[in-house]
């Protein structure tokens, strides 16, 4: 009988300590989970530099080169000659309206060359779409030369106008009203102007 109840207690006892490993075991399992929940996971490096780059809203620049044409002496004549001007842009007329401004602006050095266009010429407007380039120039353009002065000055304005696009057909006005006659000695203009139109008809 004494062996029964102790055979029952160490039943009961083993079965005690068993149930408390278990409960012990189950609440750590439960804290961790817990905390596992709750607790956020680091990121994982290789991750971040495995996600592709967001793209850009903003196109990259597109560097075109657009020669800006000066006078310079040549034999007795005077001959057009290009400096490029350097510019990233990411509008389709930016190029050619920088290309004005250091036109309008004058050499930089004698070296360069020089320019028959009138001090204080402004570009008031410039489109350029389907071979064609309209260049709208303040009335300062007009004013002052002779007709060497007048022919050195539109093919400086027909040649920039045509640098990225050698065969386009250019319009030049004045105030936004077509340039037809420019000067007092009355140089025509017969618009469109090309760079073959203008090498045939005004000799410089």
């Amino acid at each position: 009988m004494k062996d029964q109840q102790g055979s029952n207690r160490i039943s009961s006892g083993a079965i005690a300590a068993v149930s408390a490993v278990v409960v012990a075991v189950g609440s750590g399992v439960a804290w961790f989970t817990s905390h596992s929940n709750n607790t956020p996971t680091p990121s994982n490096p290789s991750e971040r530099i495995a996600q592709p780059a967001q793209p850009s809203t903003r196109q990259p620049a597109n560097e075109q080169t657009p020669n800006v044409y000066w006078l310079t002496p040549k034999d007795k004549n005077v001959a057009l000659v290009p400096q490029p001007v350097k510019v990233a842009s990411i509008l389709p007329n930016q190029p050619l309206k920088a290309a004005f401004q250091s036109l309008l602006a004058g050499p930089t050095t004698e070296a360069t060359g020089s320019t028959t266009i009138p001090k204080g010429t402004k570009l008031l407007g410039l489109k350029s779409e389907n071979d064609e380039v309209h260049v709208n120039l303040s009335e300062d353009f007009t004013s002052g030369g002779g007709s060497t002065s007048m022919m050195g000055r539109v093919g400086q304005v027909v040649y920039t106008a045509t640098t990225l696009n050698p065969k386009a057909k250019v319009y030049i006005d004045v105030n936004g009203k077509p340039l037809d006659v420019l000067g007092g000695e009355g140089l025509e203009l017969q618009q469109p102007l090309t760079r073959e139109s203008f090498d045939k008809n005004y000799q410089l």
